[in-house]
């Protein structure tokens, strides 16, 4: 079944003089039907109303009630928990927006009038630090005063877009003016420690016209890098390092990412948004030259950023241990957030594939099959008997909510807003960037979308209107996309396959893209993944899970076969669909009786196994076994 969508724009919506080459299309002008994303996006939708319980249960709700006069008692929990909510209202915007639902547009007013009334009449909002009687920005390096702020900003944007509802939008207007009148030349210099606020401020100056929002951004931008989140106040037993808040080099002199990986792609991205709206080129090609350094040296293969637990944190250049990494699901957000707003600036379609290759690999096994259960903490590898010392460890499996509940809503608001990340426009044409069944229109140029992908290559797009001028459909081609055809012409991979022309409704174009398995390995550099291989199948990334491998096979002792075909198998009856991958490899027993053995010496005895492998993403829905990405050779 289709669903419809509100007009308006999505999450990210450049304005009309920014710099940008290619534009997103309208609420209107996105729609999915039946298909890979639809039940992903219909599961989440389901899960939206339990985001409010959750919301309750912990108390975020109570402490704005609280902060609004609308009942009594002290403030719990940590002091960003507003941000949860806001995430969850931005959520509900969008999902209203595909799918309207007066119970949500009913909710979603509700809490405006709750905010709108927890704010103080100078336009100050933070329900946590007011209810405890803390100094306001006395310490901005940990207090996430922007940074909740920001989210009320993306929250009231989302609402005016999606359903036209300003009561949100007039508190975020007013929490806006109040910072821009607080920090900025000639006042406060702080900053926040945790970034976020800076994409929210541009976002809300493309929304309302107001020019401070973006200058209060640009000023967050540019002063960045010079150790002013850790001053003053700053209490060094916390992370002492500025690195940490992305504050140790300059955004234009820095040549990779670091420190907290939320924190580095949140800033990131804002910074991106400040480059294209003032036309800055250079403040662009550095951010373009740290995503690459990112991209090259410092992301898993599953497109998950940050290497260690410690802070977060991404490591040094190749270190990515797969039994260890962090990939916070928050972090794979903002490195989607990131790449979209580098396609739109750009129009390369390297940040398209890299935008696919984190929603399908990054984003999407955060969440369970039934929308209901959340990782934190994205692993590559789980040992079997493993154990898991905190809340968040994947071990335990996804959950239904973690103490800091930063990923669940995030997750709610970017599957909400799936639409908009499907295609964009030009003034005369159309560029499909993430393949799923449905209808797309870029002004007078309409088509579906036809097609079994992520399963199959083939890509179906029907004119339904078109102008009678030439437009042109560009068809994204991936990067791993070697032997595409357009109508039966080859197209090269790593791009566009173009067609311009007069179009007329009815008419054709089929994009096939060749869906053979192949097999990953890492560079020389990364040692923790020296002697395996990865598997991919179109835009999957595959792993072995426990449950899926001969009864007696012990999956630490599985070394797959490099030279043995990978044959897929739809298996439409299990975890909600998916296509497996089958080959050969071998069991070596007794291996683990010790952990090293002379140089040279034999391995122990194996024996031939086969190997079945599921898409990463569907990993721990039949509950936490054993899984690996990376899998050993023999």
């Amino acid at each position: 079944m289709t669903t419809a969508v509100a007009a308006g724009g999505g999450p990210a919506v450049p304005s009309a003089a920014a710099a940008v080459a290619l534009r997103p299309l309208p609420l209107s002008g996105s729609r999915l039907a039946d298909g890979f994303w639809a039940r992903r996006v219909a599961a989440n939708q389901a899960a939206i109303p339990a985001g409010y319980e959750r919301l309750s249960e912990t108390g975020h709700l109570d402490n704005l009630r609280i902060a609004a006069g609308e009942m009594t008692g002290a403030a719990k929990g940590a002091v960003f928990w507003d941000s949860d909510v806001y995430k969850w209202l931005e959520a509900v915007a969008w999902e209203y927006a595909r799918r309207p639902d007066q119970a949500l547009r009913d909710r979603l007013r509700e809490l405006s009038r709750t905010i709108s009334a927890a704010q103080c009449d100078d336009g100050y909002l933070n329900s946590v630090m007011r209810l405890r009687g803390e100094e306001r920005y006395a310490r901005l390096w940990m207090s996430h005063e922007h940074y909740c702020a920001g989210h009320l900003f993306q929250a009231a944007v989302a609402a005016a877009r999606a359903t036209g509802e300003t009561g949100l939008l007039r508190v975020a207007t007013r929490l806006a003016d109040h910072l821009a009148g607080t920090f900025g030349p000639g006042a406060r210099t702080e900053l926040d420690g945790h970034p976020g606020v800076e994409t929210a401020l541009v976002e809300l100056y493309r929304e309302t016209g107001v020019r401070r929002y973006l200058d209060l951004a640009r000023h967050f931008v540019d002063t960045r890098g010079y150790g002013r989140a850790t001053k003053p106040g700053f209490d060094p037993s916390h992370y002492a390092d500025p690195a940490h808040y992305a504050d140790r080099v300059p955004v234009r002199e820095a040549t990779t990412v670091e420190g907290h990986a939320v924190r580095a792609v949140y800033f990131a991205s804002g910074a991106t948004d400040v480059a294209v709206e003032t036309g800055d080129a250079e403040l662009l090609a550095a951010l373009r030259g740290r995503f690459d350094a990112m991209r090259l040296q410092k992301q898993h293969v599953t497109g998950g950023v940050g290497s260690r637990w410690d802070g977060e944190a991404f490591g040094e250049p190749y270190e990515l241990p797969a039994d260890r990494a962090y990939a916070e699901t928050c972090a794979a957000i903002g490195v989607l957030q990131w790449a979209w707003r580098l396609l739109l600036a750009t129009g390369e379609s390297r940040y398209a594939d890299h935008v696919e290759h984190v929603l399908y690999n990054a984003v999407l096994p955060a969440v369970s099959l039934t929308g209901a259960e959340y990782f934190y903490v994205n692993t590559l590898h789980r040992r079997t008997g493993a154990r898991g010392e905190v809340q968040r460890s994947p071990v335990h499996g996804r959950r239904p909510w973690f103490n800091c509940a930063c990923c669940p809503p995030n997750v709610m608001r970017t599957l909400a807003a799936l639409p908009a990340y499907l295609a964009t426009g030009t003034a005369d044409g159309l560029q499909v960037q993430v393949y799923a069944p449905g209808s797309l229109r870029s002004g007078e140029f309409a088509v579906e979308i036809d097609t079994r992908y992520p399963w199959d290559g083939r890509i179906a797009v029907t004119v339904r209107e078109a102008p009678r001028r030439p437009v042109e459909l560009a068809l994204r081609v991936p990067d791993w996309a070697e032997g595409a055809t357009l109508d039966g012409r080859s197209v090269a991979a790593d791009g566009y396959a173009r067609t311009r022309r007069v179009f007329r409704p009815g008419d054709r174009v089929l994009l096939e893209l060749p869906m053979t398995a192949r097999l990953l390995e890492a560079g020389p550099r990364v040692d923790a993944t020296r002697g395996c291989v990865a598997v991919a199948r179109g835009p999957l990334v595959y792993a072995i899970e426990q449950a899926d491998q001969p009864p007696g096979v012990v999956l630490e002792n599985i070394r797959i076969d490099p030279s043995a075909p990978l044959r897929p198998e739809h298996r439409p009856d299990l975890l909600d669909g998916v296509s497996l991958l089958h080959t050969e490899g071998l069991v070596v027993d007794g291996e683990a009786t010790s952990p090293y053995r002379r140089y040279g010496e034999s391995a122990a005895a194996a024996r031939a196994t086969p190997v079945t492998l599921i898409p990463y993403y569907a990993w721990a829905n039949r509950g936490p076994h054993a899984m690996r990405v990376w899998i050993p050779t023999p």
